[in-house]
Formats: structure tokens, C-alpha cells, sequence
């Protein structure tokens, strides 16, 4: 458990991925890592971990790292794709040719 409660996400560069272990159990959110943008190519999170929100901890975490570190983001990966259509604010980590794909100001 992290300080606030909150679920600690780790950034797995060794296996491409953003983590979250719990209960005895990984969920993670896969990813490919180029000069200027990432793709987020599959999240998968165990059912015993179910219902507690960690996907969305999961994108939250890879949508923070890539606005940190300046890439832009495109979601291969549909829980990626959903959280970003639910949330306009992230709309500008979009890479361009995938906010120009949904009609999107580019």
C-alpha cells in the first residue's frame, strides 16, 4: 500500500510495462517505447483483482509518465482508447494522426 491508500504503479522498463502487484497478483499495462511517442498496445488485469479500479490506475499512471517525459500517446489498446474518449483533458497526448483519425483538433 502506497502513503494516501493509493495503488502504487511501477514503470517495468525491463518488461515494457506499467505494474500494479497485488494480493499475489500482476496487472499491467504493455507498451512500446519510441523517441517521441507510446503505444499502448494491451492491459490486462488479473480477475481476482477485478472491480477495485487498478485498470484506471494502470492508464493514469502511462498517461502521467508520457505527459512527464513529453511523448505523445497512441492507445492500441482499447482501455486506453475508452479512458481517452471519457477524458477530453488527455486529448493533447493524443499523437496527431490519431486525433485527426477521431475528428479531434490537431
Amino acid at each position: 500500500m502506497s502513503i494516501n491508500g493509493e495503488i502504487p504503479v511501477r514503470d517495468n522498463r525491463a518488461a515494457d510495462r506499467f505494474e500494479i502487484e497485488q494480493d499475489g497478483h500482476v496487472a499491467f499495462a504493455q507498451y512500446v517505447l519510441a523517441p517521441d511517442h507510446i503505444i499502448f498496445t494491451h492491459t490486462e488485469v488479473p480477475a481476482e483483482l477485478g472491480g477495485r479500479g487498478i485498470a484506471t490506475r494502470l492508464v493514469e499512471a502511462g498517461l502521467a509518465s508520457a505527459r512527464k517525459n513529453g511523448l505523445s500517446v497512441i492507445p492500441r489498446c482499447s482501455v486506453f482508447g475508452r479512458y481517452v474518449m471519457k477524458h477530453p483533458e488527455t486529448h493533447d497526448l493524443l499523437a496527431p494522426e490519431i486525433r485527426a483519425t477521431l475528428g479531434l483538433p490537431v
